[in-house]
């Protein structure tokens, strides 16, 4: 694999059970109330909260749990405030974790981040320590042997992405953070099938974990994802295929 955003590649590929499926509904309800409260419950007006109903459609989340989360975001409905925050530091191996949080308790928050951090050999950073290892862009992943390679640039690259790599399995779509829903609506246009849509924090190198260390790392991203304040989790961590598909 690439590594250019392992970890997103590990998630998806190791798939969701359903005891998992309850906390990525929860954590998808707080990005549609925040996305709701900062830019208002029009989704056509408000990108950050088009993308998050998207995300949330995607994972078959009833149309009565959007609505809800919007209406708490525009205080229609009583709701938790939450706020957002990040956190960086370093796991196993020296690898980067830069953490997106939401939460309602920011003391909760960083005292359970570091707990989970520290319990895995890492540790808790500076503001500011890992982010500058990181860059914002939309991320597309379409397995190989769904589409030819060439049409598949064709279609990405017209509708404005930055390139299209290839890594052992997948095609690898990258996108500046406003150019990824045209490119995402090009794609559903060809009704070409997708493992991953999302904006997120591809690291610019990365760090090759190898046994144990690896294993940790891929531990320490699950525990953290698990946490109920942390909504997103990155890495650039280079963990071994075998690991992916435990």
């Amino acid at each position: 694999m690439s590594g250019h955003s392992k970890w997103s590649s590990i998630r998806h590929k190791k798939g969701i059970t359903d005891a998992r499926r309850g906390k990525i509904f929860s954590r998808l309800i707080k990005e549609i109330t925040v996305a709701a409260r900062l830019g208002g419950g029009d989704p056509a007006a408000n990108p950050r909260l088009r993308t998050a109903i998207q995300a949330a459609k995607s994972e078959n989340m009833p149309k009565d749990n959007i609505e809800r989360a919007i209406k708490k975001g525009t205080g229609e409905l009583e709701g938790v405030n939450y706020e957002e925050s990040v956190y960086e530091g370093y796991g196993p191996g020296g690898a980067a974790v830069f953490i997106e949080s939401l939460t309602d308790n920011k003391n909760r928050a960083v005292a359970d981040i570091r707990h989970i951090l520290s319990k895995a050999g890492g540790n808790l950073g500076a503001a500011g320590c890992v982010a500058w290892m990181f860059d914002k862009k939309g991320y597309i992943v379409v397995e190989n042997g769904a589409v030819d390679e060439d049409a598949l640039m064709e279609i990405a690259i017209e509708a404005g992405a930055e390139d299209v790599r290839e890594d052992d399995s997948n095609y690898e779509i990258i996108t500046a953070p406003q150019d990824f829903e045209s490119v995402k609506a090009a794609i559903d246009k060809e009704s070409i099938p997708y493992i991953a849509a999302e904006i997120t924090m591809l690291p610019q190198s990365t760090v090759n974990l190898q046994g144990k260390e690896a294993d940790q790392m891929v531990k320490l991203m699950e525990t953290l994802e698990d946490s109920e304040d942390v909504q997103k989790v990155y890495t650039n961590a280079d963990i071994p295929e075998e690991l992916v598909n435990g």
